[in-house]
């Protein structure tokens, strides 16, 4: 069930006064940038005359309002600028003037040619803090080639993992989960430049590589015995590498379980009627142990399973607190009775779009409640209204509003 709200403008939140100029693209850089509009940041999104390709991407209702793009840029304003033209650019330089924040995902190389680089912005706001998301570190060999979560899950060895741990081929994992991790390292390392800003009244220029935030991502896990000088152990967890780790199989459906401490083990050996190799068998003895022995541990937990419905196991499970859910489909978790009670799916009305559904912001606070959302706005839709509040000529900002075509992101 999805809750009915009414549209209201955004109200005070913990990061109200912190303005942000958003000139990302995709997933990666506007996640970030949505996190922190929702805390209450004034996010100013720049866009081409196309727009955010993410308008492009199917289903929608109009050209240009594409699902995810929706769901990725609530509460934030969209000036659309053609920067090949001189005057969007010095556009873009009047709304630095007021902005604590710049963050792109363009790289440095491609800014520069049209003149916009961290130093010559300084000279417009010398505190500015610039975020640049960049798929590999500057220093290395890599730097200034392009990412995507594809290549990333590739060079963090995601799919070869996946094949160690059952799959007949490599395979990427069926969401962009390096976008989403980097675009929340890039809003906590914002949030410190800013901390940092405050008390030393310094801005400066903070770069946030894709490539090796989620190499420390992956092998913060997967290191091993390579964490050792010299190894002592292969790399890999081997608990989760194993191939038997996956939703089980019961009489009726599957069932996701984890029995990991002392105490989870024992109750379920107990609920099996096989107390006594808690302590008989080695394998049993210590977590180290059931982690040497976790595909025999894993066998043992998959033909088990297949002994009672999902509904009995999740009932003894229950009473005995090892920890189990049953497994969710897409459509499923959309139903799902806990997120239902917490009103997490609401319905908003969008101005364009009518009737959408939006996810809630996951954290609650004490002295503080997020506004309802505001929906993410059309192609260009604050243009006027930002650029009226700069400097630029009149005539200058009539010409800039007219060039960009917000038909243009249905072609």
């Amino acid at each position: 069930m999805t809750a009915e709200v009414n549209q209201s403008a955004p109200g005070q939140g913990p990061l109200t006064g912190l303005r942000i100029l958003d000139m990302t693209t995709v997933i990666m850089g506007p996640y970030a940038t949505q996190i922190l509009a929702d805390y209450g940041a004034d996010v100013v999104k720049v866009e081409a005359p196309r727009g955010d390709t993410t308008r492009q991407i199917p289903p929608m209702r109009n050209p240009g309002m594409g699902c995810i793009f929706l769901h990725l840029n609530r509460n934030k304003k969209s000036v659309a600028l053609d920067l090949r033209d001189a005057d969007a650019v010095a556009a873009v330089f009047e709304i630095v003037a007021d902005c604590d924040v710049l963050i792109t995902n363009v790289r440095p190389a491609g800014l520069a040619r049209l003149g916009i680089t961290y130093d010559a912005l300084r000279e417009r706001r010398p505190d500015l803090i610039w975020i640049s998301l960049v798929g590999f570190g500057s220093g290395g060999r890599y730097g200034g080639r392009p990412a995507y979560d594809d290549l990333i899950q590739g060079l963090t060895a995601v799919p070869s993992m996946l094949v160690a741990a059952g799959s007949e081929v490599p395979h990427y994992v069926p969401i962009s989960f390096n976008d989403r991790a980097v675009g929340l390292h890039a809003a906590i390392a914002l949030l410190a430049a800013v901390r940092h800003r405050d008390v030393t009244g310094e801005g400066q220029f903070v770069e946030v590589p894709m490539y090796e935030t989620m190499v420390q991502f992956t092998l913060g896990e997967h290191l091993g015995g390579e964490t050792f000088e010299p190894a002592n152990g292969p790399m890999g967890y081997r608990r989760t590498l194993t191939r038997e780790r996956r939703p089980y199989a019961t009489k009726d459906g599957f069932l996701c379980l984890i029995v990991y401490t002392d105490a989870q083990w024992r109750n379920f050996l107990r609920i099996v009627g096989r107390s006594e190799l808690m302590e008989r068998d080695p394998r049993f003895e210590s977590l180290l142990s059931r982690t040497e022995f976790a595909d025999d541990l894993y066998v043992m937990l998959r033909e088990e399973l297949l002994q009672r419905t999902t509904a009995e196991w999740l009932a003894a499970f229950a009473e005995s607190d090892i920890p189990a859910v049953p497994l969710h489909t897409l459509e499923t978790a959309l139903g799902d009775e806990h997120l239902a009670d917490v009103g997490f799916f609401h319905t908003v009305d969008h101005p364009t779009e009518g009737r959408i559904r939006s996810m809630a912001v996951p954290t609650r606070w004490s002295g503080f409640e997020p506004a309802e959302p505001r929906p993410a706005p059309t192609l260009g839709e604050h243009t006027r209204e930002l650029l009226s509040a700069t400097s630029l000529p009149p005539e200058t900002i009539e010409r800039l509003v007219a060039g960009v075509d917000s038909r243009e992101v249905a072609r």
